[in-house]
């Protein structure tokens, strides 16, 4: 949530309010939200306040190289495909992989991913987790 900026509006709704009634032209704390508003490029007071108030994506780009872990073995990568989801804190990664990945621990079997995808939240964990409660990818800071 990006507080900061709702407190820094309000701060400004106030002193805007304060100055007109200083120049003889009251108005009310509502009118001068919305104008602190449109001023920002929001339609309204409530526009902006929702905007601000959602929660930040993960900071991906493509072609962003990555490091992490994928159901908990080393990879190092590159953002192929990026998708926003219902969920805006969410973000859906798609990293090719610089060398495959061994997703079995099983040691007379394997299987190789070239590329793998996951919900990964605002903490560079994913959404879905092994059985053992670890998230399938994990990506560095």
């Amino acid at each position: 949530m990006n507080s900061q900026s709702i407190s820094a509006f309000k701060a400004q709704a106030r002193a805007h309010k304060m100055a007109l009634g200083e120049a003889g032209l009251p108005i009310t704390h509502s009118q001068a939200l919305e104008h602190v508003a449109r001023v920002h490029g929001y339609r309204d007071w409530n526009t902006a306040s929702a905007m601000l108030s959602r929660p930040a994506r993960l900071a991906l780009s493509l072609g962003q190289r990555v490091t992490g872990r994928y159901l908990k073995q080393p990879f190092t990568g590159t953002v192929i495909a990026l998708e926003a989801t219902a969920d805006p804190t969410a973000t859906r990664v798609t990293v090719a992989f610089d060398a495959p990945v061994d997703v079995v621990t099983f040691e007379s079997f394997s299987a190789l991913r070239h590329r793998a995808n996951a919900t990964i939240g605002p903490d560079r964990r994913s959404r879905a987790r092994t059985s053992d409660g670890e998230p399938h990818m994990i990506l560095d800071a």
